[in-house]
């Protein structure tokens, strides 16, 4: 297959019939940190669309300071269920606001107080107080929706390179690098 997004959905779908992992969705995302540093952490991609990763985050957090600071990032699969590695490298767009009021909406009711109350990252003297702030929010809100607080946001991953590792027990893995050339996508085949 000549093109890798295509390929990732179709691996994906793949995993989707034999996994039995709570979230088959989740990525390890990285970012350069403000020092220099890599820094990783699971985050769930949401779905590919028009070729591009979407996450979404807190973006007064590290990650969405650090994507601001450096747009050079890379997400990273394991498919336990079907021995499927695959690593994409790109660049990270913020997405407008009305991306975050839909995909907020999404979330279940206990995720959208969380992300209301807690300022990601903070640090945090007194679990009593954080507690407290999501059972006012909680009641504040029993009748009626929350609000999309600003700091939540959607980013767009556009691969530049995406690479796939399906291991096999002969440890002769398949081993396939795509890469953006011009706008056209070149596929190479890579040594186990």
């Amino acid at each position: 297959m000549n093109n890798p997004i295509k390929y990732f959905n179709q691996l994906y779908r793949q995993e989707l019939k034999h996994t039995a992992v709570k979230i088959p969705s989740a990525c390890c995302f990285t970012t350069i940190g403000v020092d220099g540093f890599p820094n990783s952490r699971f985050v769930s991609c949401k779905e590919v669309v028009n070729d591009r990763f979407i996450i979404t985050g807190n973006k007064k957090a590290r990650k969405g300071i650090e994507a601001r600071e450096n747009n050079k990032v890379a997400l990273a699969f394991w498919w336990t269920s079907t021995n499927i590695q695959v690593r994409v490298q790109g660049v990270i767009k913020e997405l407008d606001f009305s991306y975050s009021e839909t995909y907020f909406k999404g979330r279940n009711r206990e995720s959208q107080i969380v992300s209301t109350v807690s300022n990601q990252g903070e640090e945090l003297s007194d679990i009593a107080w954080l507690e407290q702030a999501y059972m006012a929010v909680d009641n504040q809100y029993k009748e009626k929706s929350l609000p999309t607080p600003e700091s939540f946001g959607v980013w767009a991953i556009i691969p530049y390179r995406i690479e796939f590792l399906i291991f096999n027990d002969s440890r002769f893995h398949e081993r396939v690098l795509y890469e953006q050339r011009g706008g056209v996508w070149k596929k190479t085949f890579l040594k186990p």
